[in-house]
């Protein structure tokens, strides 16, 4: 492994730097993006079976936000609810609204330094070839003469270089696209919860009663 860095030259190193932190970045979204931690799919039954009589206390309402991204929205509108009960409808949903952007921006977190890489590394495997090309022509003497080992060091750089980018732009973008696709799955089911539990919790409201 060192002698093909040797051989791919310094540019190589800004790669090297990316493919650590696109893994780093990967890891990390695997971990951050699991169901579990983002939209149990019990969570919105069992919150609508504990509110089906009367609304929850404190306590109830922190551990449910503590409990997952979509926890921590269901618990936004019902601290809307329980802290004013004449909440009319339309401010209810403004509620979930604003904390669902708060938590789609915390679904995409990171995927933007992640599909930076993936378009940069080409670009930094190419910057590669282009010095490794340079270096064969440096190597061409005005007399004809050649210099094998400069020859073959440049060619080494080009072809390492644009090898090594790929290497590091696929995987990322690939990880890029599917994270993307799961975030747009889960801000659907973030807004159809909210869409559900929005009218049922309307039942707790005075200003609906006195309607």
């Amino acid at each position: 492994m060192f002698s093909i860095i040797q051989a791919a030259g310094w540019p190589i190193w800004p790669l090297i730097f990316c493919s650590v932190a696109a893994l780093a970045l990967i890891v990390e979204r695997l971990l951050s993006l699991r169901t579990a931690k983002v939209a149990p799919p019990q969570l919105l039954e069992e919150v609508i079976s504990v509110t089906r009589a009367r609304l929850p206390s404190a306590d109830v309402v922190k551990k449910l936000g503590d409990n997952s991204i979509l926890g921590a929205v269901l618990a936004s509108g019902l601290r809307a609810v329980i802290a004013e009960p004449r909440l009319t409808e339309a401010a209810l949903r403004d509620v979930f609204e604003s904390s669902g952007r708060a938590a789609v921006h915390r679904l995409e977190r990171y995927l933007s330094p992640l599909g930076t890489i993936a378009s940069t590394a080409p670009l930094l495997g190419l910057l590669g070839t282009v010095i490794g090309m340079i270096e064969i022509f440096g190597s061409q003497a005005p007399t004809g003469a050649n210099n094998p080992a400069v020859l073959a060091h440049g060619i080494s750089m080009a072809l390492y270089n644009t090898a090594f980018g790929l290497m590091v732009a696929i995987p990322s973008l690939m990880a890029y696209r599917h994270f993307k696709g799961r975030v747009d799955a889960y801000t659907l089911d973030l807004e159809q919860a909210c869409a559900r539990l929005a009218p049922h919790l309307m039942r707790f409201s005075t200003s609906r009663s006195a309607g």
